[in-house]
């Protein structure tokens, strides 16, 4: 698409901005590009409680999500597959503030968005996410920490010579406390090294490099950063982890290294599957949901709907804790999704198409990129997990165990946060190798 890049500043909250941007262009690794701040414009203080029936909805769109994520597979070769649909929620909400007509309305129906306090009920989750907050640079992920750190990041760089409007910025503001960066697209030397070092320092240096292609064309990048570490409640014996079977999908048995133990957790089955939740230390937990049988006939993730998920939550929220003998296979997967392909199986074409509903965030802008990289390393001691997820634009116990759950063939996984129930990273173990 042509387009005139106009020789202005950033309009309303872009305009009323502190600071500057001082990167030098030959710095090999830029330290800052000014983040712009508005004036007046403060993130703003809500109260989950009043927000409950949205947050619920939000989970349920999270579930939509990660089962639209794993059915897609990204890049993954081998039936692996680890998302975080907590960072395209995110990432989505924040584009949505900036939508209109039919664009909108189809973003509302495809993803399930409460139809009144959506920015609210967003700020919410995201404060209570924020009570475990923590620098990822800080963390020693061989020794994951008793408490959880869970740092959320939201990011937006914007093109300097492009109007950005005001109302989007101070929503933006407001409820997601989204960091506002300008930049100049076309000096790629200078922004893709500041947009990559923004990624890699909200993610501990797990994601190095943002996951969406770079352009000089575009004009506007909006991102959502998470980084999760957490120490199991209990954590494995080391001593007790040896080979066991595991049977892939086609009916390949393997031996992989499998942490075993018995510990007090929720446990659920139905017919079909069975599921636990596995405690951290404060806070989250890891859901896991086990297919009966070896998923051989339908194989990867198929085998768990989001209906199986939402009658797993349902159970497992509404069980006490039992005794459950578990045999967990340690893991260490990674995945990037070209997120095109998956906003088209969701059925946002219209979102893909226009030129004219993001108006209210810059004059004619169209979506030209969008990807997420995500990975997970599970573990004796805990469990570290990163994920970005980028779009870009331009613009014209002792006891016996009376239950068991021995993981054994591929599985889905979940990581929740316990007070709103929110699905931060998802995926499927096909292969623990």
């Amino acid at each position: 698409m042509n387009r005139v890049r106009k020789a202005t500043t950033l309009i309303a909250a872009a305009a009323l901005v502190t600071g500057s941007a001082t990167m030098s262009a030959c710095a090999p690794q830029p330290a800052d590009v000014g983040l712009l701040t508005a004036d007046g414009v403060a993130r703003v203080s809500v109260e989950r409680a009043d927000y409950s029936a949205e947050l619920e909805t939000f989970n349920a769109s999270a579930r939509k999500l990660g089962v639209t994520l794993l059915a897609d597979g990204g890049d993954s070769s081998n039936g692996n597959v680890v998302s975080s649909p907590a960072s395209l929620l995110i990432a989505l909400s924040m584009l949505r503030a900036g939508a209109s007509g039919a664009t909108a309305a189809e973003m509302d129906t495809a993803l399930g968005l409460p139809t009144e306090g959506r920015d609210q009920a967003m700020n919410a989750l995201l404060a209570s996410l924020e009570k475990f907050d923590g620098d990822p640079g800080s963390v020693d992920e061989a020794n994951p920490p008793q408490k959880p750190v869970m740092h959320a990041a939201n990011g937006l760089f914007v093109d300097k010579g492009v109007p950005t409007g005001e109302a989007f910025l101070t929503t933006l503001g407001k409820h997601f406390g989204t960091g506002v960066y300008p930049v100049s697209f076309r000096d790629e030397a200078v922004t893709k090294p500041a947009i990559d070092q923004w990624v890699s320092k909200n993610t501990g240096g797990r994601i190095k490099e943002a996951p969406a292609q770079y352009s000089p064309d575009n004009t506007f990048s909006l991102l959502n950063a998470l980084y999760f570490a957490a120490a199991w409640q209990t954590p494995f014996d080391a001593n007790d982890t040896e080979d066991a079977p595991f049977t892939l999908a086609g009916g390949e048995a393997i031996n992989v290294p499998t942490m075993h133990s018995s510990l007090r957790m929720a446990y659920a089955e139905a017919p079909g599957w069975k599921a636990v939740d596995l405690p951290y230390a404060e806070g989250f937990v890891m859901r896991l949901v086990l297919p009966d049988g070896g998923a051989s006939g339908s194989g990867g993730t198929a085998a768990v709907s989001s209906e199986v998920l939402t009658d797993a939550a349902k159970r497992l929220g509404a069980a006490s804790p039992d005794m459950v003998q578990i045999s967990l296979p340690k893991w260490d997967h990674k995945t990037t999704f070209e997120l095109r392909k998956v906003f088209e199986t969701l059925g946002l074409t219209e979102m893909l198409a226009t030129d004219k509903d993001f108006d209210a965030i810059q004059q004619g802008m169209k979506l030209t990129q969008a990807a997420q990289a995500a990975n997970i390393t599970v573990a004796e001691k805990g469990t570290i997990a990163s994920a970005v997820t980028q779009i870009n634009a331009e613009a014209s116990s002792a006891l016996t165990p009376e239950r068991e759950i021995i993981l054994d063939h591929p599985f889905h996984y979940q990581i929740i946060h316990g007070e709103t129930g929110m699905q931060l990273f998802t995926g499927w173990v096909a292969d623990p190798r």
